[in-house]
Order: C-alpha cells, then sequence, then structure tokens
C-alpha cells in the first residue's frame, strides 16, 4: 500500500475477453457489472402461446396415432414361456447393444459411469466459449493427438468386433480430419464441417452412435440376439 499504483477502472460483461477482474467495493456499495441491452420481449404472452400451440400440436398428433394405429401390445406376460430375444425398452435397447460387444461391468458400469462423469466435469474445464473451429490454431499437434486418441479407440473396439461402432467412429473422424487438410473457401459443406468446433464433433459422434445402437437393436436383432435382417 506504500507505493503509489495507477488503476484504470473499466466496466464489461464479456466474460472470453475479460476473463479476470478486479472489483473495488466500497462501505453500503455493491459490486455492478452493466452488460449491453439487447432487444427483449416479455415471456408472457410470445413464449407462453408458442408452448400452448405446440402442447395442443403435439396432443393432435398422439391422438391420431391412437386412432389409426394400434400399440404394439404382446400377450399377457407368461412366466413359463420367455420370448427370445427378450429385448428392453426402446431407450435402453442401446445399452442392451452395447452389452452384446462388451463384457457386462464395461457397457453396463464402466461406460454409463465414465459418460456421468465427464458430464459433470465439463463445467470445471475451459470450454471453447467462442465456438472456433478444431483446426483453427495449433493444428499439427491437434491432429496428431487427434488421430491417435481416435487409433486408440479404433483399437478397442476391433478387439471386442464392435464394427457398428468401429465403422461409424471411422467415418466421423475421417470427416473431421477432412478439414485439416481442405483449404477454406472450397465449397459449403466442406466450410460447414471446417468450421465446427471439436465439442460439436463430440456431441455429434455421441448423438449418431446412440441412434445407430438403438436402431440396430430394434430391427436387426433376433433370436439370441443374433443379426437378422428386418425384411426376412
Amino acid at each position: 500500500m506504500s507505493e503509489n499504483r495507477k488503476f484504470e477502472a473499466g466496466i464489461g460483461s464479456d466474460f472470453s475477453k475479460d476473463p479476470v477482474r478486479i472489483v473495488f467495493i466500497t462501505k453500503k456499495t455493491s459490486a455492478k457489472v452493466r452488460g449491453v441491452l439487447r432487444d427483449q420481449v416479455m415471456s408472457y404472452p410470445h413464449v407462453v402461446l408458442r408452448e400452448i400451440i405446440a402442447f395442443e400440436l403435439l396432443t393432435i398428433v398422439l391422438v391420431l396415432m391412437a386412432l389409426f394405429w394400434d400399440a404394439p401390445l404382446e400377450q399377457l406376460a407368461n412366466p413359463l414361456l420367455t420370448p427370445n430375444p427378450a429385448k428392453a425398452p426402446w431407450y435402453f435397447l442401446g445399452l442392451q447393444e452395447l452389452l452384446h460387444y462388451f463384457p457386462p461391468i464395461v457397457a453396463g458400469v464402466l461406460i454409463p459411469v465414465l459418460i456421468i462423469i465427464g458430464l459433470v466435469a465439463i463445467p470445471y474445464f475451459d470450454l471453447n466459449v467462442k465456438g472456433e473451429p478444431l483446426w483453427n490454431a495449433r493444428r499439427t499437434p491437434r491432429l496428431r493427438i487427434f488421430c491417435g486418441i481416435v487409433l486408440i479407440f479404433l483399437m478397442f473396439f476391433g478387439v471386442y468386433k464392435a464394427w457398428s461402432i468401429f465403422v461409424t467412429t471411422a467415418i466421423i473422424a475421417a470427416l473431421a480430419v477432412a478439414g485439416y487438410f481442405v483449404p477454406a473457401g472450397r465449397g459449403s459443406a466442406i466450410e460447414y464441417l471446417r468450421s465446427r468446433s471439436l465439442p460439436w464433433w463430440l456431441m455429434t459422434w455421441f448423438i449418431i452412435m446412440a441412434c445407430i445402437l438403438t436402431i440396430i437393436g430394434t430391427f436387426f436383432r433376433g433370436p439370441g440376439w443374433s443379426w437378422v435382417w428386418p425384411w426376412r
């Protein structure tokens, strides 16, 4: 406090530009950050009316489906007659498909726990808040790390012969790496892939993988969980 230092005060609310702030608080005064005022609308009636319309449309669609299509119910449960295969509800068929490839401890415990830990740990990491493309900076080191991680996962899937996961992961990784070699301005589709960030690629892989596993478990698994074609 003995030195005379010069401080400049400023007002800002953009955390990506000003990650570190110093706030001076005096007695009977609270810290205040003034943001940029943008166009705003009231939740009622703008949002509430849209939600009511969406709810009514969804109700009409469900009623029409109930009138023209019967629910796919089977006969009463018989403890002496077990269906083959015994399939879980559709929202668990992706997990049941994983149990076909990996040991129960891996598919039923390890993978779900890792997903939950990842979701919990996301807020504690420095996320790409600006949405910068994957190959925007440090291109060569990122390419080496990305390819190394993808190869490890592909080897893991290949050992357990999870070919559906293997092929899907390889295709998505190839599309991501294509943005590294293709220069800018080569078409809207390529430019769209080049501008995607790493979180976007991870979420895309997760969603596509969950859909594919669910579709395979629903339509392509028959007695003994063997592969069957749905039209046979």
